[in-house]
């Protein structure tokens, strides 16, 4: 910023501080202290995370089991905590002392168990100096965390200042629809939504936003920023703003909607409409099914649809199956297998092509996972789209959410993803028809090599059929015959734009999914 930029800025914060007369900041919340918290609000938390454990996930496993790792989790609080498991007794100590015995429930009494994980909070409270300086949500954190640890590296707990994060990215929340950069007591507005009451106010990009709701932003951190921008539906937020470029200062007072993140970017160029998709949210199929309809506005035919799932995580299953849908006329998208009954669930697509026929081609790579994988294999399985990159990320697991009373939520995986040509995605991932693993050269060369390997890959089809090769060194052969790597150079999309330009091509490199998908079987 210049100097004579700073000294505008440095005076116009002073001056809307004397006209405003902002108020002090109040102090935050504290959490909850452990002895403010009855032993009944412990356990009611604890039997309902015990509960949906030992219903949902995926493997089998008992409530004695679930609440004893729960248990032993105390010792990231206080390392001289330890329990006794004897022969119809628990026993806790601190310090090699014994401070009670209690009788084990029995294996599958979630009650029980839930119950003694609470008197077991409060025991130890009275005896440890690290449990007296705790609050409740450590004491959730630590016991979830105990268990979660034990089953998979995607099972996890989030407290309720995290999940409250978790379910704005995932469901929306009540805002005005801007992104911004926060640094030096101002923020300064990066990006404004379109259709949103921020755009409808008249907000701008580089507008520097000093107070909210007369409150001073200097000396709040980010997070408390947007917690103070962010509030109910309905409800109005007044902010001070400093436009620089115009040496002025507004007052705006915005009513608060529900604010879905933007998952979805879109670019045409030459009839090529090139979609970046970073996550999977409740907006996403929507925000791409109106994309198509744009690109269709002028009444032309799209040349060709190129989905760019490169670096997307995942996020919501059914956002992806509505995804693909957008695609596919008909015909198997995915299917999930877990141990719960409402694990068992098998998509089939039945609309329309939005994009009326078009070429399509996905970008995966790497850290592609989850959600992006069900895009990729569905529309490769079904012959709808050509995948480029590298192999995906092989996450082939769902998790089902499950919000507790204490308004944490635990992450817990409770299926596998099942591919419509048959093979469990996880572990092996998605691998494309045309690999860029390591590659940063010719085009040209690149899909021909493609082409040239789809020979070998039959040949290997036949000898990992033979007797005795275990399945799983069938799969990593596979997955290593296309490195899963992170990609942030062009080449994927160099590819899609080359590939699309030639409609002989297309159906030639199409056709290399049918020996792709063969080998995973």
């Amino acid at each position: 910023m210049k100097q004579s930029q700073r000294h505008n800025l440095d005076v116009f914060v002073v001056a809307l501080a004397l006209v405003l007369s902002a108020c002090a900041m109040p102090e935050r919340s504290a959490e909850t202290a452990l002895q403010q918290v009855s032993v009944s609000e412990l356990e009611e938390v604890f039997t309902a995370g015990y509960t949906s454990i030992t219903e949902k996930y995926i493997y089998s496993t008992t409530v004695e089991n679930v609440a004893m790792d729960g248990l032993r989790g105390f010792g990231a609080i206080d390392p001289a905590i330890t329990l006794r498991r004897g022969s119809g007794f628990v026993t806790f100590a601190v310090d090699g002392t014994d401070l009670a015995r209690k009788p084990a429930p029995a294996v599958d009494n979630i009650r029980g168990w839930a119950a003694l994980t609470a008197e077991f909070a409060k025991h130890t409270h009275r005896q440890s100096s690290e449990m007296q300086s705790t609050d409740s949500e450590r004491i959730y954190e630590v016991v979830f965390d105990g268990v979660l640890s034990n089953l998979d590296i995607f099972s996890r707990y989030a407290g309720a200042a995290e999940a409250m994060k978790n379910r704005a990215k995932r469901d929306g929340f009540g805002g005005i629809g801007i992104r911004f950069k926060f640094e030096n007591g101002a923020a300064t507005v990066s990006d404004v939504m379109p259709g949103t009451p921020a755009q409808r106010a008249g907000l701008m990009r580089n507008d520097v936003i000093t107070h909210i709701d007369r409150i001073a932003l200097k000396g709040l951190d980010a997070n408390e920023v947007v917690s103070r921008m962010r509030g109910p539906t309905h409800t109005k937020v007044q902010l001070m703003v400093l436009r620089l470029d115009k040496n002025v200062a507004r007052q705006f007072e915005i009513k608060r909607t529900h604010i879905i993140p933007t998952t979805v970017t879109a670019k045409l160029e030459n009839g090529i409409l090139f979609l970046k998709v970073s996550n999977f949210n409740q907006g996403t199929s929507d925000s791409v099914a109106a994309e198509l309809e744009k690109a269709k506005q002028d009444g032309k035919l799209l040349r060709g649809l190129v989905i760019d799932l490169r670096g997307n995580p995942g996020g919501l299953l059914k956002q992806s199956v509505k995804l693909a849908n957008l695609l596919l006329t008909q015909g198997h998208i995915i299917t999930t297998h877990g141990r719960h009954p409402d694990s068992l669930n098998h998509y089939e697509a039945g609309g329309r092509d939005f994009t009326g026929g078009a070429p399509v081609i996905v970008l995966i790579d790497g850290q592609s996972a989850s959600a992006s994988e069900i895009v990729a294999a569905a529309l490769q399985d079904r012959n709808r789209a050509i995948v480029i990159g590298t192999t995906s990320f092989g996450k082939g697991t769902v998790q089902t959410v499950i919000r507790l009373p204490n308004d944490g939520e635990i992450t817990l995986t409770w299926s596998r993803l099942v591919a419509p040509s048959g093979y469990t995605l996880h572990g092996l991932g998605v691998r494309p028809a045309i690999c860029t693993s390591d590659h940063e050269g010719d085009i040209g060369s690149l899909i021909a090599s493609a082409i040239a390997d789809r020979l070998e890959i039959k040949a290997t089809l036949e000898s990992w059929r033979t007797p005795g090769m275990q399945e799983e060194a069938r799969r990593q052969e596979l997955r290593e015959s296309c490195p899963s790597q992170r990609r942030r150079q062009d080449v994927e999309a160099r590819a899609a734009q080359y590939i699309l330009g030639d409609a002989a091509l297309y159906d030639r490199v199409l056709d290399l999914s049918v020996a792709t998908n063969q080998a995973r079987n």
